[in-house]
């Protein structure tokens, strides 16, 4: 059996086999190809993958609800988007900006990201799209999206005494 550390694929908890989860991650992103031919150039988006992984969010469906709670410190609710787009896709975005340098600051250590993310979920069928409400408290995301009632089926007492 080998160990292969979590940071290896990127920290990331999602499942691969989800349906519903639309990560997009580079699996290649913190690798240190020195070789110009393993380097290639790679597009904007690609480089702004890393922003996707240090996004983490939760989804849990409760009777009610399908709710969505995502870890952004230091962003206001202006500087983060909710949208919901074709085919029931739930999307959370923003950018967290970069600190800017002063002319006489020396900078020992820079850990903090920044960049643009973004995280997609394709959700069910029995999901409300058209009342979804968010609310961001303490650098938390909470996305509530409400289910469809599931109607029991009419039970009809039938007389068996003869």
């Amino acid at each position: 059996m080998s160990l292969i550390p979590s940071s290896f694929f990127g920290g990331r908890r999602t499942n691969v086999f989800d349906p519903f989860s639309l990560d997009i991650w580079d699996p290649f992103h913190d690798f240190p190809f020195s070789s110009t031919a393993l380097s290639a150039p790679r597009s904007e988006f690609a480089n702004e993958t890393s922003g996707f992984a240090n996004t983490r969010i939760d989804w849990k469906e409760t009777p009610e609800a399908h709710v969505f709670k995502a870890d952004l410190p230091g962003l206001k609710k202006e500087e983060v988007k909710v949208e919901i787009e074709e085919n029931r896709v739930l999307q959370i975005s923003g950018e967290r900006s970069k600190e800017k340098e002063e002319k006489n600051d020396r900078w020992h250590r820079v850990e903090r990201s920044s960049g643009k993310f973004l995280r997609r979920f394709r959700l069910p069928e029995n999901a409300k799209v058209d009342q979804v409400k968010a609310s961001m408290e303490n650098g938390v995301l909470t996305v509530t999206v409400p289910k469809e009632e599931v109607k029991k089926p009419d039970v009809k007492a039938i007389d068996i005494s003869g």
